[in-house]
């Protein structure tokens, strides 16, 4: 994370001029009037491209690939081949779904549903061939999360690492007694160098263990609470039953439990400062590139925060604390109080959970605490962290008779309350915006407290993730390969992960399929079924990111397995190009050629480089939600 990353929040369009159906039989472009059909059997004129989720497709999903042209090639005739090279099915290429790019004018739906059988296959359209894909059951996807719960451990900090593909070693042992300092001066609102020195006000205190943040090695509460909440509710709300899924969500929620001091009421939110300051006398944890474990033993005075790193607290012992934070870190505990089998442990989880939320500042609520500095991470929605935390609150203390659990449910009824009137219609599930789970667990806690009389009911809820449906489901109609999220703002592939997961929890809360296959897309999309041909998910398909803005597997010439990485981002991000490599820094392609770079298209640009933090930096909170919308899978 080289220089800030502003998660721009995603906006609903209101100008689209095309109507969208109810349902969603196929590519989302089918939902407009199609173009006139070209001449059956026309080839593939000039160099063209077929894009698949390479991840591959359910036997019970749709199923849809993509052929992107220079010239028109409508009624084109594919074929699709099993391993051993065997037709097992043709069709036609159908109508012109739109332009990408001047140089791709044209991209058609390949419709593949009649592929049932369990297998790997590609297609191929005259001389051009897809990459390899499968069709098979729940497993396929199990698979893939079993990669992401792989990236967490390779993202462990402190003494419990676990080697893996990129031997990872011990690090940072000496955030065991970390000082706690008060809040830097920032040089400006778009940086992250700090003006003086930091000023000592507390500590020691023991924050070892945890989780990095992303490709660096700063740690977040704000975004370990989220990752924790969606790997507990991902064992929660699945048949997903591989055992290191727990093992890493206990494994982040007792980095929270340092965080939180209930002695003292304090929430610590982060370790390590990002950049050094503005007078030269320390660097920060963006200055370096190193391996992790090189801290310990770094003797420079000019690296002693890269060392003895320092801590930040999200308020003065005791006083209220941010409410975004309170909510998602309570719910986080909330969660696991739900799924934790030792009873003495989910008890305590509660406690915890219930000390953090009573906590949170509802009144005159400014800006809000994140990290440091704040336009790292600029959350702006706050009522549906609440809603969830008391939600989860409300389900934990409902199965461990808790008899606060009602005075819960009605809190997260007037916080949902609250998000409609203040915050719905602009956003849907990722990092910024969590009301999708927090209505859905609301959602649950209705039910199985057979309550009414609330400030919302069923109808309201689930009334709204729809509408966060329809947010996506109005930008795919008018894309070519369907996509929910936004191609030229930050975090379009945890977007279309979100809105993945957002059509499953829709359709368990009402019986309504009519998401289903829009859902199905946006998975598609995040493995391949996009402009680039690529799977976002490190390990996952024939053409993966290759080049991740990951310190450690970078140094290491290894490769991250499961990382999630941005994918697609504004165009104008890479007009002053990607800089020069960093010391130690390995280039990452060697040529430093970009490979994507035909495929700019619609003001979004997607850079495989090591060097393209935009696009090539994976991050927690991109695999957390990859790994829930995968887990909704199997169930």
């Amino acid at each position: 994370m080289w220089t800030l990353r502003r998660a721009a929040q995603a906006t609903l369009v209101t100008s689209l001029a095309l109507a969208v159906a109810t349902g969603l039989a196929g590519p989302a472009a089918q939902a407009r009037q199609p173009a006139p059909e070209q001449a059956e059997g026309q080839s593939v004129p000039g160099t063209g491209h077929i894009r698949v989720d390479q991840l591959g497709y359910a036997t019970r999903n749709t199923k849809w690939a993509y052929l992107m042209t220079p010239g028109a090639s409508a009624g084109a005739r594919f074929v699709v081949r099993d391993a051993r090279g065997r037709q097992v099915l043709s069709g036609r290429a159908g109508a012109d779904l739109g332009k990408w790019n001047e140089a791709y004018q044209h991209v058609y739906g390949l419709d593949l549903k009649a592929l049932r059988k369990p297998g790997k296959y590609r297609v191929e359209v005259g001389g051009v061939k897809s990459p390899q894909f499968t069709v098979g059951g729940a497993r396929l996807f199990d698979e893939a999360a079993d990669k992401t719960v792989t990236f967490f451990a390779s993202q462990r900090d402190g003494k419990n690492v676990i080697p893996g593909t990129l031997d990872r070693k011990p690090s940072h042992l000496t955030d065991r007694a970390a000082q706690v300092y008060d809040w830097p001066v920032f040089a400006g609102p778009d940086t992250d160098q700090s003006l003086g020195e930091l000023k000592p006000i507390g500590g020691p205190v023991d924050v070892e263990g945890g989780w990095y943040d992303a490709g660096d090695y700063l740690k977040f509460t704000h975004i370990a609470a989220y990752t924790d909440t969606l790997l507990w509710a991902s064992a929660r709300d699945s048949r997903f039953a591989d055992p290191k899924l727990l093992r890493e969500a206990r494994h982040g929620l007792s980095w929270l439990d340092k965080m939180w001091d209930e002695k003292t009421r304090t929430l610590y939110i982060q370790v390590g400062a990002g950049a050094g300051n503005a007078e030269g006398t320390f660097v920060g944890d963006h200055d370096v590139w190193r391996l992790p474990e090189e801290d310990d033993l770094d003797a420079d005075p000019a690296h002693r925060f890269l060392k003895n790193r320092p801590v930040f607290r999200a308020a003065a012992p005791g006083k209220p604390i941010s409410p975004n934070i309170a909510g998602r870190t309570a719910a986080a505990f909330a969660v696991a109080a739900q799924v934790e089998p030792d009873p003495i442990k989910a008890r305590r989880h509660l406690d915890t959970a219930a000390q953090i939320y009573a906590q949170a500042q509802t009144t005159g609520v400014g800006q809000l605490v994140t990290s440091l500095p704040f336009a790292f991470y600029p959350e702006s929605v706050w009522r549906d962290d609440l809603e969830l935390g008391a939600a989860e609150l409300a389900l934990a203390g409902r199965k461990l008779g808790d008899p606060r659990s009602k005075s819960w449910l009605r809190d997260s009824a007037r916080w949902a309350k609250e998000y409609l009137a203040h915050d719905a219609g602009g956003d849907t599930l990722n990092l910024y915006d969590v009301s999708a789970l927090a209505h859905a667990d609301l959602l649950k806690a209705i039910r199985a407290h057979r309550a009414g009389g609330l400030a919302v009911g069923a109808a309201d809820l689930t009334k709204d993730l729809k509408a966060q449906l329809e947010i996506g489901r109005r930008r795919a109609v008018s894309d070519p390969f369907g996509a929910g999220a936004a191609y030229n703002q930050f975090d379009a592939v945890p977007h279309a992960f979100g809105l993945n997961a957002t059509a499953r929890l829709y359709r368990a809360a009402t019986g309504d399929r009519s998401y289903d296959a829009f859902g199905t897309q946006q998975r598609n999309w995040s493995f391949g079924a996009n402009p680039w041909g690529v799977s976002f998910m490190v390990g996952v398909g024939e053409n993966f990111e290759q080049c991740p803005h990951h310190q450690i597997a970078n140094i290491k010439k290894s490769t991250a397995i499961g990382a999630v990485v941005n994918g697609p981002n504004s165009e104008e991000l890479f007009t002053d190009g990607l800089g020069d490599n960093l010391d130690r820094m390995n280039p990452c392609p060697p040529n430093a050629v970009d490979r994507n770079e035909e495929f700019t298209g619609r003001g979004s640009r997607y850079v495989d480089d090591v060097r393209s933090w935009q696009s090539s930096e994976p991050a927690d909170d991109f695999a957390a939600i990859a790994t829930y919308a995968l887990t909704l899978e199997s169930r």
